[in-house]
């Protein structure tokens, strides 16, 4: 029996060895057959790569020439090159075009066409100035817009232009003037000086035009406009004439802004408005030291009929050459006597009348009498009675002309 016994556990580990021997072999060629595998794909990848390289070479041997940008005669156009560039270059793509555009007239509106007229207008930009990122997007709206409408069969006219900028352009030609010739405008005269505008903006208002052709814009270069030229002159004065005659509009007495620096007159938005709580020392155009503002000064106006005088307060001192009133509150027990009375300028006898407007006045600020220079006071409220309801004389001098 033992004999047997050891006979059957002796086949049993034969078996189990043969089996652990097969699962090796197999194994074995497992990692054989995936070694094949991953050699075979390494071999194949690297056929490719080399076609790859092959095939770049081929493609550069059959365009072995540089690139060259052919020169293009002016106002024709323009001739393309055999080879492509190997970057982009917007100077060499772009050359070329604009002045073959405008030789050929593409962009020009024909006033004897029988096409359905479409006009705009480019918003001028300033010739004092140069275009920038907000100009171009205005200027690409509008050259879609405008090419949208030629090639859609209208008779499409997109006019430029140029603003002549007001103070601004003003100030840079004076400065030129003083600086070259030692001249002001006022040397020279009005038409003389319009004449100098003019031809500095034919010298300077080039670099505007030059950036318009480089963006593409298709205006119509021979219908160039400036704001001062004689026909929008002409127009601008044509167009008052007409909306006054229509009673659109009409001319009267009112306040403006006087530059004395400059010595013309300025729009609100060319002023800045500056409220000061105490005395501050300003840098004033003409002055070589700072001048004092904020300081309250009173003095007395003597009154008519030996009635004594009235005291105001005022910080623009300078403004009493052309006070045409002085308001009191209707309730201030100090000059309840005075209500319709007549305070008389020492200067030029001019009779100021002593008024009642209790929106302006206030009775604990200064004297609790406001002088009134109609001629400088802008910021009057509508309700005050110096505001509206009473008229009063402007008073027009000038301390820089002496007048």
């Amino acid at each position: 029996m033992e004999e047997a016994l050891d006979e059957r556990d002796l086949e049993r580990k034969l078996k189990k060895e043969h089996k652990a021997k097969e699962k090796e072999e197999k194994k074995l060629k497992a990692k054989q057959k995936e070694a094949a595998r991953l050699q075979a794909q390494a071999g194949s990848d690297g056929a490719r790569k080399s076609d790859k390289k092959q095939k770049k070479k081929g493609a550069i041997d059959e365009n072995a020439e540089d690139f060259v940008d052919p020169d293009t005669p002016t106002g024709q156009k323009k001739l393309l090159a055999s080879q492509m560039a190997k970057q982009y270059s917007p100077s060499a793509v772009e050359k070329a075009w604009y002045t073959w555009w405008e030789s050929s007239q593409y962009f020009a509106a024909d006033s004897a066409s029988s096409k359905p007229p479409f006009v705009i207008i480019l918003p001028p930009p300033n010739v004092t100035g140069a275009l920038h990122i907000g100009h171009a997007i205005t200027v690409a709206i509008e050259d879609a817009m405008i090419r949208w409408r030629r090639m859609s069969g209208y008779n499409a006219l997109w006019v430029p232009g140029m603003d002549h900028a007001g103070i601004a352009t003003q100030v840079v030609v004076e400065r030129k003037l003083m600086r070259e010739r030692k001249l002001s405008r006022h040397d020279l005269g009005r038409e003389k000086f319009l004449h100098e505008v003019h031809n500095w903006k034919d010298q300077y208002g080039g670099t505007i035009l030059g950036q318009l052709r480089t963006l593409g814009a298709s205006l119509d270069g021979s219908r160039e406009c400036f704001t001062m030229d004689s026909q929008r002159s002409k127009a601008v004065t044509e167009a008052f004439f007409r909306l006054y005659k229509e009673g659109l509009i009409y001319r009267d007495i009112r306040i403006g802004h006087w530059d004395c620096t400059l010595r013309t007159a300025i729009s609100d938005i060319e002023v800045d408005y500056l409220e000061l709580k105490e005395e501050t020392l300003l840098v004033v155009p003409g002055y070589n030291t700072p001048v004092q503002f904020g300081v309250l000064i009173s003095f007395a106006y003597p009154l008519e009929e030996g009635l004594g005088e009235i005291i105001v307060a005022t910080t623009r001192i300078e403004t009493m050459l052309g006070d045409t009133a002085i308001a009191v509150h209707s309730q201030d027990e100090r000059y309840k006597h005075l209500h319709g009375k007549y305070a008389i300028h020492p200067f030029n006898g001019r009779k100021l009348e002593i008024i009642c407007d209790d929106d302006l006045v206030q009775t604990n600020f200064g004297t609790g009498a406001v002088k009134n220079c109609r001629s400088h006071q802008l910021m009057i409220p509508r309700t005050s009675r110096l505001g509206n309801g009473i008229t009063l004389s402007l008073s027009i001098f000038s301390l820089m002309m002496g007048t």
